[in-house]
């Protein structure tokens, strides 16, 4: 059996990075991905996906990336259901990431987290030439 999708496309919103009980990062992106042709009125249309991203890449995609990035995402398809608030079973599918490539043009800074605000820059080091 295979079960692997390849995405290229955007950001809908900054990533929002949380951790699991156990110390796990975990971020929940949507991707826009343009469909390959344009609908009766010559507009492009564009599916929004689901994407679960885990551990590193989770806080590296969370840290570099906002709205607009443009992403390639490989991974897994995943379906899960679960009963809402009024009862009715609902289905979910998403893509389960296994790998992120930031395709954007430009490179982002890195995002300033909140472990970040407050540390001091660390001292500059000198650099020993051994042959000096």
């Amino acid at each position: 059996m295979i079960n692997q999708v390849t995405l290229v496309g955007r950001l809908t919103r900054d990533p929002e990075l949380r951790y699991t009980p156990d110390g796990k990062a975990v971020s929940n992106i949507t991707l826009a991905v343009n469909r390959h042709y344009k609908n009766a009125s010559g507009e492009i249309e564009a599916d929004f996906v689901h994407c679960i991203l885990w551990g590193k890449t989770a806080e590296n995609t969370s840290n570099y990336c906002k709205k607009g990035s443009v992403l390639g995402v490989t991974g897994r398809i995943q379906t899960r259901n679960y009963d809402n608030q009024e009862g009715k079973r609902v289905y979910v599918t998403e893509v389960v990431a296994e790998g992120v490539r930031f395709l954007s043009s430009k490179p982002a800074s890195p995002r300033e987290t909140p472990h970040q605000q407050n540390v001091p820059p660390a001292p500059p080091q000198r650099e020993e030439l051994p042959f000096a």
